[in-house]
């Protein structure tokens, strides 16, 4: 699921915190890859965010287990179930809340 927000005074990686996301590290892209676990490892939400012309993008999906094997990036993500859209609405509260 992606979704945008107006560009407003953020920080990328506090906004990732502040919305309970943990930074991993930035894309090639430009991308901030961060996740937020649902109990242990798996599953959890993994998000990307980038700031392209004013507008934050925030690419969210749900891995509901690690990749199979070693070396690839394949899982078992969700895109676009009640879950995933129920976490991009959280995401905006608290943005639209704080900021």
């Amino acid at each position: 699921m992606t979704f945008r927000l107006n560009n407003l005074n953020y920080n990328l990686p506090k906004l990732a915190r502040e919305i309970g996301y943990k930074p991993l590290r930035y894309t090639s892209e430009g991308e901030l890859n961060c996740v937020r676990p649902l109990g242990g490892a798996y599953p959890r939400f993994h998000i990307y965010v980038k700031e392209e012309k004013g507008v934050l993008i925030f690419s969210l999906h749900l891995d509901q287990k690690k990749p199979s094997y070693e070396g690839t990036r394949a899982h078992g993500g969700d895109y676009d179930s009640d879950t995933v859209k129920d976490e991009a609405e959280r995401i905006k509260e608290i943005i639209f809340r704080r900021y």
